[in-house]
């Protein structure tokens, strides 16, 4: 079975600036089966319901501002309308009520990963939204219903990050250590996933040290890892498998369910 990942995916220019993340993501496509396809719920598409894309040829979205280089970079992956349907279809038997785009590109939470992963662009990619004004357990049931795409070689993949404070980001530079609050809220979150602790991180607001301060409102960044728990089934334990700091107060470590 293929598997569900959570990505930290960071800045985007680190597709362009070698470091220990930018190393760990060219690797990481080799640590597990070649996929069919993937389902990448990326951080930067926020919609009211689970939307999906459908267009055949997805654009390059460059949301961000950056070094000129950045928004020469281009990634050709195709699309799968048939995969989106079919995913579509699973989450309204499961009762959420969810939707298509067809006209909707690949954002950088979609791109920086996946171009360091699989550089030839020849795996179809379908990109899924995040709710901000739904909770965790609404996330965790959109996994849920997409877990049976896993048995068909489709990686659900959820890019966004394990700690995002950007308010604070100024206060360091690229290669600064994280903070107590940082370190505290990132440990807390390994032992949880490793433990496969859901009704932690479902209440993760009141359980995590420092909750609302590593995710401020609207949380955007954190909610692609309950999907991508929720496709590992009810109380999958992950494994981490990259740590790493960039800024301080941004954690890249990253989980597989496997």
């Amino acid at each position: 079975m293929t598997p569900a990942v959570f990505v930290s995916h960071g800045m985007p220019a680190i597709v362009v600036q070698p470091g220990a993340t930018h190393h760990f993501f060219r690797g990481l496509g080799q640590t597990f089966d070649r996929p069919e396809a993937v389902i990448c719920v990326s951080a930067h598409w926020e919609a009211v319901r689970p939307m999906l894309t459908t267009a055949i040829t997805p654009e390059t979205i460059h949301d961000f501002s950056g070094p000129p280089i950045l928004f020469e970079k281009h990634y050709p992956a195709s699309g799968d309308p048939d995969l989106a349907h079919d995913a579509l279809q699973l989450l309204i038997h499961a009762g959420i009520d969810a939707g298509s785009d067809p006209s909707r590109g690949f954002d950088h939470g979609v791109w920086v990963p996946l171009m360091l992963m699989y550089p030839e662009a020849d795996i179809p990619v379908v990109q899924l939204s995040v709710q901000t004004e739904l909770d965790p357990q609404h996330h965790l049931s959109v996994g849920r219903a997409l877990q049976p795409l896993r048995e068909r070689g489709v990686l659900i993949l959820g890019s966004g990050g394990a700690t995002h404070n950007l308010a604070e980001i100024h206060q360091y530079n690229l290669q600064s250590p994280p903070p107590e609050y940082v370190i505290a809220f990132d440990t807390w979150l390994e032992e949880a996933i490793t433990q496969g602790r859901e009704d932690a991180l479902r209440n993760y607001k009141e359980e995590g040290p420092f909750a609302s301060r590593n995710h401020p409102y609207p949380a955007e960044h954190f909610l692609p890892l309950f999907v991508a728990f929720g496709a590992a089934g009810p109380g999958a334990r992950g494994r981490l498998i990259h740590k790493a700091f960039m800024y301080g107060v941004l954690s890249m470590a990253t989980y597989i369910w496997d």
